[in-house]
């Protein structure tokens, strides 16, 4: 799922989990950028009883996590060049080794990714592994920011935003049209929280 910061591609990947056959299973959402330094393994394929000091307890890690549902990898193109490795191992192998154990755990997951770089220019520069790229890319949406949306939709984005917030009523018309003429730099996450706003003074002077 390629788009700008704050288009949404979480909730993109959460409705592609809903609609999907393994709805039932769970939705595991990652932020690669966020996975501290050398913490990598325990986070995704998580640790044995006593694999390291203060391993009190086994513990299952993201890729067990989604067993039967998904996985999803934000930010994908933050993830480091000896990480990307170990996922796309996992991908062909559809097993993990939980560290500090040596048997294999088979999973089974869906695998759905998303970014606001063009990974294709990091393959040419070396810092994504073109095999991994050509793994995860069987299926790319490209989701546009609210600007090539357009005026009409976003006010019809704005409109459900505020619904969500519990204003049933319709916005007055010079709202949606001050609405219609900014330009969000954050997005569909900034326009939602001009619609918490404005919500939150309308119930002040209910």
């Amino acid at each position: 799922v390629h788009g700008e910061t704050g288009v949404g591609k979480e909730r993109i990947a959460r409705l592609l989990h809903d609609e999907a056959a393994w709805r039932d299973g769970p939705f595991v959402a990652v932020n690669c950028g966020a996975i501290p330094e050398g913490l990598f393994e325990a986070h995704f394929f998580g640790h044995a009883k006593g694999a390291f000091t203060g391993a009190i307890g086994a513990h299952k890690g993201y890729f067990e996590q989604a067993q039967g549902g998904t996985l999803f990898l934000d930010e994908i193109g933050d993830l480091p060049l000896y990480q990307q490795v170990k996922l796309l191992r996992v991908l062909e192998q559809n097993t993990v080794t939980r560290l500090g154990a040596t048997a294999e755990v088979p999973v089974d997951f869906r695998l759905v990714a998303a970014t606001n770089k063009d990974l294709r220019v990091l393959v040419g520069q070396g810092e994504f592994r073109a095999d991994l790229y050509y793994r995860l890319a069987v299926i790319e949406l490209r989701i546009p920011n609210l600007e090539q949306r357009g005026p009409h939709e976003k006010a019809a984005i704005f409109r459900a935003l505020l619904l969500n917030q519990g204003v049933k009523d319709e916005p007055p018309s010079w709202l949606l049209e001050r609405v219609a003429r900014t330009r969000f730099e954050g997005n569909v996450r900034e326009l939602s929280n001009v619609a918490e706003r404005v919500a939150i003074v309308r119930r002040q002077f209910q």
